[in-house]
């Protein structure tokens, strides 16, 4: 059983609101809007450069000092040298790492599925830098449940791409058919995981399903998912 990182096992949202708001107080740029906006620029900016890196349009460190550029002028304090924007970017990650926390059903749906009588081999599916990838799941704990992970900075595709899917099942010598992923984001995760052959199960987290019948498996908790693995 495969799994997504953020905002599947991760709370990067909350980590990440977190961390800008407190780097923006403490080291700028000077804003006169809330801290409600500065964390709806700060999402639409993250959603932007990464979708752009994943393209390969720029570097990962590009996304990073772009993400910071664009908060900066949306703030209306013009224009940061890259040096300066780099240096916030590092005091924003110091942050962000320390907030790093699974949500709460996590740890317990794994005990779960370790009690089955034939136990799952697991393993994290991840369009997110490798090498942060896997500190994160060593800082918070659940590095000894995924003895694998699949990195699209490893791979060279990123989900939506079959390829890191097929990547992912290769490590494990499993076919497609014999893999179930679960995933937060119902296009990039599980109808992407279905369309490459696996069984693809959103985890739809906050309740956003649109209406109609659903083209894949959702559940909203992570305990619901041991009832839908045969």
């Amino acid at each position: 059983m495969l799994f997504d990182l953020d905002g599947t096992l991760l709370d990067h949202d909350a980590a990440s609101d977190a961390a800008v708001v407190a780097t923006v107080h403490a080291h700028g740029p000077p804003a006169s809007t809330g801290p409600a906006q500065i964390i709806r620029w700060w999402r639409e900016l993250e959603a932007s450069a990464m979708d752009r890196c994943l393209a390969g349009a720029i570097t990962f460190q590009e996304q990073r000092r772009l993400r910071v550029t664009g908060l900066v002028e949306r703030c209306g304090a013009g224009q940061w040298p890259e040096e300066r924007a780099d240096a916030w970017f590092a005091r924003y990650l110091e942050r962000y790492e320390a907030e790093w926390r699974t949500y709460a059903d996590v740890l317990p749906a794994l005990r779960s599925l370790a009690q089955r009588s034939e136990p799952l081999v697991l393993g994290v599916v991840t369009n997110g830098d490798a090498e942060q990838q896997r500190r994160k799941l060593a800082r918070v704990g659940l590095a000894e449940w995924f003895p694998h992970v699949t990195a699209s900075s490893e791979v060279g595709a990123a989900k939506p791409d079959p390829a890191v899917f097929h990547a992912a099942c290769a490590a494990y010598r499993l076919r497609p058919a014999q893999v179930v992923y679960v995933g937060d984001r119902l296009s990039t995760d599980a109808e992407a995981a279905t369309a490459a052959g696996l069984r693809g199960v959103w985890l739809d987290r906050h309740g956003t399903a649109p209406p109609g019948e659903p083209t894949v498996p959702r559940i909203e908790r992570l305990d619901e998912l041991p009832a839908l693995i045969p």
